[in-house]
């Protein structure tokens, strides 16, 4: 059976739209996932606007200005509960690690 598109994010995934919870371009989403990860999660530009097109069309972002090649972007609610899915599969992860192990 074929996993369902965004069903889990990728770490990529995840950062990009944490980022988009509040307007920027894909300059400002590269520059924020290295900063906030101290360079853990590096993004290039071809996965960074894949993703975003992926995105899109999927109805998690919507694009919000377009000046010249600098395009921005925000969140839609589709987005938003996405992001909030993906930390509730963390936090289940994290629940059942530490029942595993009794900490």
């Amino acid at each position: 059976m074929a996993r369902e598109k965004f069903q889990t994010l990728t770490e990529q995934m995840f950062y990009i739209l944490l980022c988009l919870r509040e307007e920027c371009c894909g300059m400002d989403i590269m520059e924020t996932v290295r900063r906030v990860t101290g360079g853990r999660v590096t993004i290039g530009p071809g996965t960074l606007y894949n993703l975003l097109e992926n995105f899109m069309a999927a109805g998690m972002i919507r694009e919000t200005k377009v000046e010249g090649r600098k395009r921005s972007y925000v969140l839609t609610e589709t987005g938003r509960q996405a992001l909030k899915d993906e930390v509730e599969r963390m936090n289940v992860l994290i629940g059942d690690y530490r029942t595993f192990l009794d900490v």
